[in-house]
């Protein structure tokens, strides 16, 4: 049996979320492979339980962490297959996402441009099914390795046995908190067509006057725009986009439109539609707003920001404010991306 890795004690977690919230881990591991997850649980060590912590984009503290965090460092990226309809490409769990993206495109594999500058690991863009500017990881997924923390089984998951949705998957559901994600596959297509179908993309790219982008032109695009519009974390505490945009059914989605027409919204199957959070969250007031330490950005009222010296009920109290606000206004329940570790749930 293989030695456990060694467990740091008393670790400071400002620095391992992208808030900036100071909490602490009572207990803290780097998780370098699989098999050191493995070996904690055979040592007994997951008894009670385990907090999973990756790149901290998505992460809310609100207290101090009892249960041992594994800190996912599982690096590695590497060209799987490739065949004349595409390439098959992994990258451990720990690995940058952006990075990884990057890589990608360099070496001439299309398909996640769209996805670059997305805050994470690459083992947290399936919990979420990360998406942006058109585009969501699942459409170039092809599966993932894991570990179950509860039997020490190791599992491949395949794209339909996921459950991915907007913005979710069954790891953010039913199975949430019982699989260290190790590794993930991607498949890239060799017969690519850029996907420019976010106006905001098209008009970037327009504005460059660049007709027929290339991957990385697309990608340069997408991190000038994110630069932008969104604040850097290193200087600015956040999380990114911090509410989904909600989803109507028809019935809901046609009195929206009704009343409020030249709201940014997007029709879905069946009648149902998509309303920009932003937006909504704009009109109660709330961009460039601060309530004590935290505050709507004033570029981007979808994204909060740490102003300095805030905590994980800092973050709570405004978002429940602002969700109160656009419940009271538009009838809209806002749901929260981030997960709040540590206190109430969401």
């Amino acid at each position: 049996m293989a030695s456990p890795p060694k467990i740091d004690i008393d670790v400071p977690l400002g620095p391992l979320n992208t808030f900036g919230l100071p909490a602490r881990a009572r207990r803290l591991v780097r998780i370098e492979t699989l098999d050191d997850a493995r070996a904690l649980l055979d040592a007994g060590a997951l008894a009670d339980g385990a907090q999973i912590l990756g790149g901290g984009s998505n992460t809310i503290f609100e207290a101090d962490v009892d249960a041992l965090v594994l800190h996912v460092a599982i690096g590695g990226r590497r060209l799987i297959t490739q065949d004349r309809a595409g390439w098959l490409v992994e990258a451990g769990g720990g690995e940058d996402w952006h990075g990884f993206v990057r890589w990608t495109v360099d070496r001439g594999w299309p398909g996640l441009e769209n996805l670059s500058l997305i805050p994470g690991t690459v083992g947290a863009a399936p919990i979420q099914n990360i998406g942006a500017y058109g585009l969501e990881m699942a459409a170039h997924f092809d599966s993932l390795e894991a570990l179950d923390l509860r039997s020490g089984g190791r599992r491949r998951f395949g794209r339909d046995e996921c459950g991915f949705g907007y913005r979710d998957s069954i790891f953010k559901g039913p199975e949430s908190g019982h699989w260290l994600i190790g590794s993930v596959r991607f498949r890239l297509p060799r017969d690519w067509q850029p996907n420019l179908g976010y106006g905001e993309l098209a008009a970037e790219l327009q504005g460059l006057g660049i007709a027929s982008p290339e991957p990385c032109q697309i990608s340069d695009a997408v991190v000038s725009i994110r630069r932008r519009k969104l604040p850097d974390p290193a200087r600015l505490g956040n999380a990114g986009s911090f509410f989904k945009n909600p989803v109507l059914d028809a019935a809901a989605f046609a009195r929206f439109r009704r009343r409020w027409p030249d709201a940014p919204a997007f029709a879905q199957a069946g009648g149902a539609g998509k309303v920009a959070a932003g937006w909504l969250i704009e009109r109660c007031g709330w961009k460039g707003r601060n309530l004590g330490p935290v505050g709507a950005y004033e570029k981007q009222a979808l994204v909060l920001v740490n102003r300095g010296g805030a905590v994980g009920a800092d973050v709570r109290r405004v978002a429940e404010a602002i969700r109160g606000d656009v419940r009271a206004r538009f009838g809209i329940a806002l749901e929260i991306e981030p997960v709040f570790v540590g206190g109430r749930p969401n």
